[in-house]
């Protein structure tokens, strides 16, 4: 974690006694403080300035600009240390150098500093660390040695006072690391690790991407791919934990020696690697030249970093490096499936090992899912308190339940009032039941979005909401086949009967074209998609069309409409069973219980599957497919929507049925002529009369033009009372004009053209338009019903 500091602060550092300068013995951060370095054989200073005095110990160089005219004449010179006495080298360095800032000369602490390092590599300084690991001045801290290091910072401010070499402090921005779990300061130190050299491997893992080999999904990321690997580094897989893989190495010295320190890089070549310890005993004889019984080896306490374990997964489960059964059957895999936030530190730590350790890549595909966000894209956070446990979408969970399990976490007292505040905000009911199947369709709803979930709750309950519309609709379908039997070949039964209607034909096509879209979408990863296609099925051609065209069908008894209804019934089990598998995937639990309510189950013979999972997934028959079928039910479905539309406008009930006349031309008369009883039963009408002479249209008439070929006509004779309609018009036409007076009188006020923000300007106009047009609606209404008030009373 990090925090910023404007300036001037005062922080407590828990693992120092305290500052016996401030009453609560806190300690100055955000300071920049100037000292002066002697020259060597001159009565010269050199001035440098630094926000972590206490580093000056470990300087080994002071840096100027080499075009800096100001220090000139310093280049190759020495400064003389004010507490250890050692020489300091004055060097030159452009990369790092900015002579426009403070004095134009910086001093150089490659063990203490990224930068610093850097430099130090490129001028070949000496590295020197001053500080212990908890945190303390180590034995080149002269004086200081044994002071915690900000305690140290306080004494040596007052050595520098002391010795005329303080010149001064000032205020200065800067960014504090954070231990997010000790809540320390952190400072950067040089201490030895290992590393690995990733050259050749990185090579290998992007000539896979490039060539074909390794295809990552989606292709975008492929850009992180070889940004990363293109320009890797060594990998560094020291990590200091109690848990993980220790490290191989051992550090070998002879029995008779002493004072020969693992920390320090001149031995590194004291270092053996080795798979067990008496190979490191042999190997570590044969380098010091002696007998194993004159040797002594300490194994490296460090782990291996995760991520170095993670990458030997695929293969080291397999029991690797044994060439074992599971590993000759399971390895290579074909998939990965893994958030894009670890395409580096996980997908290509496998794909380097897996070709380094076994020649081979470890999986041919790679598929990054999206990262799921709160409702405003922000990371999920324990500290936010904005973690959405997905037990608790799925089973519910009430607000105090969530303010208990921040309680019983380990959050700062702070941070738990500011979580709990947020969640009180976000879900001031608590989170409601949604169940897995809503959750995991709304998770595959939003994979169309691209990077990362927004995740918003309410919109996990409207799939809940889809999910009772699912168990509901198919429920309510079942009646329709209480009394029907399936057969094992129902499908081609029903396409050889020749008892199909234009309806029963349309929803069969639908069928094979969802199927063909969800199976396309699965194939390409294109989950979201998959997703909406299935949604599409259901919602759009099952509920809202088949299952209402079939109403009449269905209900009719008689034995001159047998064969209409058994077409009706077959296609509609049909309908529900392929719809349920093709669902199956994304909604598994409802799908089920439904499935395995669809009636003759079990009477299907040897071949039917005893469960949903064992059952073959749909796929698209395309002679089944019916391109002209399709667009005559579209041209239908215009006509309805039309329908419904002049009802709504209209505010005519449902139990009021209304009389339309259709005039129409082209193609789209054949279809509408040939499903007059499909228009009638969704259009909620009582009859429908196609193209007859405008005088037999009754002049007390809605109109809505369809299209360049179509328009509908309603009767609306003793349907609507006009003058109620007129009042409620009247009313909202009062409270619509009140605003846009208001803001027409704010746009032309004094001054708003120079004082007004552009983009508020643009925003107003916009606002302006939306409520004239608004006005404009309601009085072509309110005209519209005072000209039908007057046909009727004619």
């Amino acid at each position: 974690d990090y925090i910023d500091l404007e300036g001037r602060t005062f922080l407590e550092v828990k693992t120092h006694k305290g500052n016996p300068k401030d009453p609560k013995g806190r300690y100055e951060f955000g300071m920049l403080t100037s000292f002066a370095y002697p020259i060597e054989d001159s009565e010269d200073v050199l001035v440098v300035a630094t926000t972590r005095l206490e580093t000056m110990l470990g300087d080994t160089a002071i840096a100027v600009h080499p075009e800096d005219p100001r220090y000139t004449h310093l280049h190759g010179r020495h400064v003389i240390h004010p507490f250890n006495g050692r020489k300091i080298p004055i060097i030159t360095d452009a990369e790092l150098v900015d002579m426009e800032f403070g004095t134009g000369a910086v001093k150089i602490t490659p063990a203490h500093d990224p930068n610093d390092y850097e430099c130090g590599k490129r001028h070949n300084l000496e590295f020197i660390t001053v500080l212990t690991e908890d945190g303390a001045i180590n034995h080149n801290g002269s004086e200081f040695e044994g002071m915690m290091r900000y305690d140290a910072r306080i004494a040596m401010e007052d050595a520098l006072q002391e010795k005329g070499l303080l010149i001064g402090k000032e205020p200065n921005k800067m960014r504090l690391g954070l231990c997010s779990r000790s809540g320390d300061i952190l400072e950067p130190m040089i201490t030895p690790q290992w590393y690995v050299n990733c050259d050749s491997m990185a090579k290998r893992a992007t000539d896979a991407v490039r060539n074909g080999e390794l295809k990552i999904i989606p292709a975008e990321h492929e850009k992180t791919w070889f940004q990363w690997l293109d320009n890797i580094r060594d990998w560094c897989v020291s990590r200091q934990l109690w848990w993980g893989h220790q490290i191989p190495a051992w550090f070998a010295t002879k029995k008779s020696e002493t004072g020969v320190s693992k920390n320090d890089m001149e031995n590194n070549d004291r270092w053996v690697v080795a798979r067990n310890e008496a190979e490191a005993l042999e190997k570590a004889a044969k380098f010091l030249e002696c007998s194993p019984e004159e040797v002594n080896i300490v194994r490296d306490e460090d782990v291996l970093d995760t991520w170095f374990s993670s990458g030997l997964f695929p293969f080291s489960v397999m029991g690797w490096p044994d060439q074992t059964p599971d590993l000759e059957a399971f390895y290579p895999g074909s998939l990965l499936e893994t958030g894009l936030d670890i395409l580096f530190f996980w997908v290509a730590r496998m794909v380097m090992m897996g070709l380094e350790l076994t020649d081979e890549l470890p999986f041919e595909t790679v598929f990054l899912h999206a990262m799921v966000r709160d409702k405003e894209g922000r990371k999920m956070s324990k500290s936010l308190g904005n973690v959405i446990d997905p037990l608790e979408v799925i089973n519910g969970c009430s607000l105090e339940s969530l303010h208990e399990k921040l309680d019983g976490g380990n959050l700062p007292p702070k941070e738990i009032a500011r979580a709990k505040k947020d969640q009180a905000q976000d879900f001031p009911d608590g989170i409601p039941e949604c169940g897995s199947d809503a959750l995991r369709f709304g998770l595959l709803a939003y994979t169309v979005q691209g990077r990362d979930i927004s995740l918003d709750i309410k919109r996990v309950v409207g799939y809940r909401q889809f999910c009772n519309k699912l168990w509901n609709a198919t429920r309510f379908a079942l009646q329709f086949v209480s009394d029907f039997a399936p057969t094992p070949t129902l499908l081609d039964d029903l396409i050889a009967s020749g008892k199909m209607s234009i309806r029963d034909r349309y929803m069969i096509s639908r069928l094979m074209a969802a199927t063909d879209a969800v199976n396309d979408c699965f194939r390409d990863y294109k989950f979201g998609d998959a997703q909406q296609a299935a949604y599409s099925l259901w919602m759009d051609n099952i509920c809202d069309v088949y299952l209402e065209l079939i109403k009449p069908i269905v209900y009719d008894k008689t034995d001159e409409n047998a064969d209409r209804r058994w077409a009706a019934q077959a296609t509609l089990w049909i309908s529900l069973e392929t719809g349920l598998r093709l669902l199956h995937p994304m909604m598994p639990y409802v799908s089920e219980e439904l499935w395995q309510r669809l009636p003759g189950r079990g009477t299907l013979g040897p071949e039917e599957p005893q469960s949903i999972m064992l059952a073959k997934y749909p796929l698209c028959n395309d002679e089944l497919r019916d391109l002209e079928t399709e667009e005559s039910m579209n041209t239908v479905l215009k006509v309805v929507k039309a329908c419904r539309s002049l009802r709504a406008s209209y505010n005519i009930t449902n139990k009021q049925q209304t009389h339309f006349y259709l005039t129409i031309s082209g193609d789209g008369e054949a279809a509408a002529a040939a499903q007059t009883d499909d228009i009638v039963t969704l259009g909620k009408g009582s009859a429908l009369d196609i193209n007859i002479s405008d005088d037999a249209v009754p002049e007390s008439v809605g109109i809505v033009v369809i299209d360049d070929q179509a328009t509908l006509r309603m009767d609306l004779t003793g349907l609507v009372d006009y003058a109620a309609e007129v009042k409620k018009l009247n009313k909202a036409l009062k409270s619509t004009l009140t605003p846009l007076q208001n803001l027409e009188k704010k746009l032309n006020a004094v001054g708003y053209e120079e004082n007004v923000k552009e983009e508020l300007k643009l925003a107003n106009i916009e606002k302006l338009e939306g409520l004239k047009k608004k006005v404009s609606d309601i009085e072509e209404a309110i005209a519209n019903f005072e000209r039908l008030a007057l046909l009727e009373q004619k």
